[in-house]
């Protein structure tokens, strides 16, 4: 151990390694256990989420011996291209996957949804489908998933995998083989726009799996922000997964509004659900997180339409109907849509076993909810908020905090700035004086308003991952500001996000500096664990460096933003890529410390996860590096499986 009383030490050991000397080389890795056979059947390891393995063959013990053990490369990339190329400008693809394991065998969709079907592991192809899906067609190319349905008998598609594309197909597949159900709609597949509004394809995508419940497939839809006023509906379906036959439909509209367009459509503006649906199996339920009524950042002409948005909608399985719903932003013009999964757990609280939903959200606030009731385990205050709107506005006087749990972004002044020199922390400060900023929900504004947290969080889709026997939370947070500037409509013809239907387009940024860095002090982005019975931060430590986003010298800044999220697992790791830098990391989730990390070909802006299919076999942590479109990553499709040695 290197020490002050033995300084001696350090020399040598550098000298040991440059020179490899033989009796200063690794220890060879301990014996493979045997570990406890577990699988990943659904997105975020089971139907309520978690994140969480039992898996225990990799312990923080045996850990640092992790190598890759098999790559699988889809071919299925995009690369952005700029205006004047050939093709419309686009932006590059984004590989954000979490594959499934059934039994030995690993499901996953590319950036353009085809769909693979591997050896566990080997990593060897047994199928692949491709539903040809334009690569043109899509400014958000993105699959985060598919999903897995058994019938309990044998034979032809008596296991099904789902899959949602891009142009709003929801497809079933025959598991064994990879071939299309052809019961299942119209040559096994079922068009997901049917009585949707007129829409441009960029406007409308399906990108996240659809949930799975008895003999339903449920499923939302992306639509793209800040549009115009009378965006596609927002409408969640079921659909037979046998026949494909519509079970129910769920449009967002408050109670007493006209559920339909003239033309018959669902109606149009309601908000929508882009990201991860729960269900709970055992009482029938399914839990959506509610985006944001169309346009963000201008609501005055909603008049009630954003009853269900940033919210927690708990709909019956078995008609779709609203069992309970709980706000965490009234009347939202912050795009603080509600981003992650509502993730289900038993909470062990004051000697009583409580069935939650946990829901993590962009204002870096948690809300922790009944199962069955919705109501707020802990306390929630309603206090006052930022008033004076832009002329034809209205908000909300009050918002709900939790007061429980920790507020992980404190408020931040123009004193807050940062920089690398006085020149560049003086412009920030000069740029943070000309914004409005009265703290977290200070409303958009003609001159330009402080959006902090940033409208991408906070926690974004990616989080959390929970460790059920100790409760310990992981959430990724950003750390930065961001701007909205509400822009008069006589004056928006080069704007790219208009706002039709509004008085008003909008400006959105990051609040930097003339380099091009953020006015806040790093980390700029972090990953947090926290107890959720004793409503404690346990640790934050920075994720990732700037190693791959900024030029030397500028390498040393820890604590970057990125998209993605982590796993845990029960011998107490915690495994994570998602910042911008090219690195997989493992950390100890008694303390944060990092115990491991694996070099990667580009970011891995995904969620992770974790299997072992025979006792005897070994233990796979599995992780999709292909960059995103919103980062400086380099767009890739490297599929990786990383295990200890045999």
């Amino acid at each position: 151990m290197l020490s002050k009383e033995n300084p001696w030490l350090a020399p040598l050991a550098i000298a040991c390694l440059l020179a490899l000397v033989p009796g200063c080389a690794e220890p060879p890795p301990p014996p493979l256990s045997g570990g406890s056979v577990a699988t990943w059947t659904a997105y975020g390891g089971m139907p309520g989420g978690t994140h969480y393995s039992p898996a225990s063959q990799i312990t923080p013990g045996n850990v640092r011996w992790l190598k890759l053990a098999w790559e699988h490369r889809s071919g299925d990339i995009r690369e952005a291209r700029g205006p004047g190329g050939e093709g419309p400008p686009m932006p590059a693809s984004g590989f954000q996957a979490t594959p499934i394991v059934i039994d030995d065998t690993l499901y996953y969709c590319s950036s353009f949804n085809k769909v693979f079907a591997l050896d566990a592991e080997s990593g060897e192809e047994k199928w692949r489908f491709d539903p040809e899906v334009d690569k043109d067609g899509f400014l958000l190319a993105n699959c985060r998933g598919v999903s897995s349905w058994r019938s309990g008998e044998t034979g032809f598609c008596e296991h099904r995998i789902l899959l949602g594309t891009l142009d709003v197909r929801l497809i079933a597949l025959d598991a064994e083989t990879g071939r299309r159900c052809p019961d299942f709609g119209e040559g096994g597949e079922v068009d997901v726009t049917h009585r949707i509004s007129k829409h441009l394809p960029i406007e409308y995508s399906i990108t996240s799996p659809p949930a799975i419940l008895k003999d339903m497939a449920i499923t939302g839809s992306l639509v793209l922000d800040n549009t115009r006023t009378d965006a596609p509906s927002g409408v969640v379906r079921a659909y037979d997964v046998r026949s494909g036959e519509l079970r129910w439909a769920w449009n967002p509209i408050p109670p007493g509004m006209e559920p339909l367009n003239e033309d018959g459509t669902y109606r149009s503006g309601t908000t929508n659900v882009w990201s991860i649906i729960s269900v709970d199996e055992e009482r029938g339920l399914v839990f959506v997180p509610t985006g944001n009524t169309n346009p963000d950042y201008f609501g005055g002409h909603r008049k009630g339409l954003d009853h269900y948005s940033s919210s927690v909608v708990a709909l019956d399985g078995d008609t779709g109907e609203v069992v309970w719903h709980y706000q965490m932003v009234h009347h939202d013009l912050w795009d603080y849509d509600t981003p992650a999964q509502p993730t289900l757990m038993d909470l062990r609280l004051d000697g009583k076993t409580i069935p939650v939903v946990v829901q993590v959200t962009k204002m870096g606030m948690t809300f922790v909810l009944h199962r069955e009731t919705g109501e707020p385990v802990f306390p929630v205050e309603e206090r006052p908020v930022p008033q004076d709107p832009v002329p034809g506005e209205y908000l909300s006087p009050t918002q709900p905090f939790p007061t429980h749990l920790p507020h992980l972004l404190p408020p931040i002044t123009a004193d807050d700035v940062w920089g690398f020199t006085f020149w560049d922390e003086g412009a920030c400060r000069e740029r943070m004086n000309e914004l409005r900023n009265d703290g977290i929900y200070t409303p958009p504004s003609l001159r330009g308003s402080v959006l902090y947290p940033s409208n991408g969080g906070g926690n974004n889709w990616g989080s959390p991952a929970i460790h059920l026997g100790e409760q310990i939370m992981l959430v990724v947070t950003w750390r930065f500001a961001a701007t909205s500037r509400l822009v008069p409509r006589d004056q928006c013809e080069d704007i790219p996000q208009q706002q039709l239907g509004t008085p008003y387009c909008v400006e959105t940024g990051i609040v930097s500096s003339p380099l091009g860095v953020p006015c806040t002090a790093p980390p700029w982005g972090t990953l947090d664990a926290i107890d959720l019975a004793a409503g404690k931060i346990r640790w934050s430590i920075p994720l990732g460096t700037t190693r791959d986003m900024a030029p030397f010298p500028f390498w040393w800044i820890k604590g970057v933003p990125g998209i993605g999220g982590p796993i845990v697992t029960a011998t107490g790791l915690v495994f994570i890529g998602t910042a911008t830098e090219h690195v997989f990391r493992a950390h100890d989730l008694a303390t944060g410390e990092e115990l491991w990390q694996a070099d990667l070909p580009t970011s891995a802006n995904s969620v992770p996860m974790t299997y072992q299919v025979r006792p005897d076999g070994r233990q796979y942590v599995v992780v999709a590096a292909g960059g995103h479109w919103g980062a400086p990553n380099p767009p890739g499709d490297h599929l990786m499986a990383f295990a200890l040695p045999e």
